[in-house]
């Protein structure tokens, strides 16, 4: 894997001008590159992310992983849903650049341009492929192999601006869009902190991004619904491209929902009718337009996670089940 747009030199022991930064991020993918650029040469003089919500059944009142990481580091945090609201704060803060990492929504005039060195993104693509908020999960679903980060400098438009690095990575067979993101996240934060180190003492280098554009818009809940009748490649995508947000689920031939959280590509398995159910020497198999697929890991409406076999098992009339 190669690095493209930032000097040999970057990371390389040298004296490096200290910046003052804003950081601005909110989920676990963005952590990295904050305790990262904490615990570098330069300030982070604070760290902008998205107010606590209510989580899990009892709805606690929860902080973002970024801020919880923040307050870890003693950096200064500020709540925002997005950055405009803060214009006359940030802007009065004359800091030298601005990195973002996961925060969602675009930066606006007089905000993009108030940092001396504009602002930077770390975005989980090779630009210009997936522009947008979900390329780690749209990437995995249409059964890519290769993937990447790229480091580049914000502008008005949606991801458009100049490279200043990109590093690509593998999409293993296994990957989730979960597993996939936080490869990416941590091997990005270096990225981040060597492009922060290069802006800092003149040494970083933009280029246009090249090729056509793609996109990946957020994924909605039924983007994680699976139908059986295409093969087993892209059945199997889409489950690790939507595992774990917003899930895969399937519907069986009575209306319940199952979640289907772990899955495999069976091989030498004997093909069954798409969508049928059956357990073979041990496994529980789905049928698809080709091979089948193996079901590891399931969650039936109003139960908690099991094994698939045992819940294959545990079905009523089992022979006759299957997926619509």
């Amino acid at each position: 894997m190669t690095s493209r747009g930032v000097p040999a030199a970057v990371g390389q022991n040298r004296r490096v001008t200290r910046l003052r930064l804003l950081f601005a991020g909110s989920p676990a993918a963005a952590v990295p590159s904050l305790a990262a650029l904490a615990g570098g040469p330069h300030a982070v003089e604070a760290v902008i992310t998205r107010p606590p919500t209510p989580q899990g059944r009892k709805r606690v009142l929860t902080p973002t992983p970024v801020e919880v990481e923040a307050e870890r580091l003693g950096l200064e945090v500020l709540h925002a849903r997005s950055l405009t609201p803060l214009t006359d704060e940030l802007v009065a803060r004359q800091v030298d650049l601005g990195v973002i990492v996961a925060f969602g929504g675009l930066i606006r005039e007089p905000l993009l341009s108030a940092p001396r060195l504009g602002w930077i993104n770390l975005h989980f693509s090779l630009l210009p492929a997936y522009r947008g908020a979900a390329p780690v999960q749209r990437a995995i679903m249409a059964g890519d192999t290769r993937t990447g980060m790229s480091v580049f400098r914000l502008t008005a438009g949606l991801d458009e601006g100049e490279l200043l690095a990109q590093r690509a990575q593998p999409i293993g067979a296994h990957d989730t869009a979960g597993s996939l993101l936080e490869r990416l996240a941590t091997d990005g934060a270096g990225l981040v902190a060597s492009v922060v180190d290069a802006l800092a003492d003149g040494t970083a280098t933009a280029t246009p991004q090249q090729g056509t554009p793609s996109f990946a818009p957020k994924l909605t809940r039924d983007d994680g619904r699976v139908t059986f009748t295409s093969c087993v490649a892209t059945v199997s995508a889409r489950v690790r491209g939507t595992t774990p947000e917003p899930g895969a689920f399937a519907e069986l031939d009575d209306g319940t929902t199952v979640k289907l959280l772990e899955v495999a590509i069976a091989h030498d398995a004997p093909a069954l009718e798409p969508g049928r159910l059956t357990v073979q020497a041990g496994a529980a198999l789905v049928g698809t337009a080709d091979r089948p697929l193996e079901l590891i890991r399931v969650q039936p409406a109003g139960k908690q996670a099991m094994r698939a076999v045992d819940w294959m098992r545990g079905l009523r009339d089992a022979a006759e089940r299957r997926f619509r």
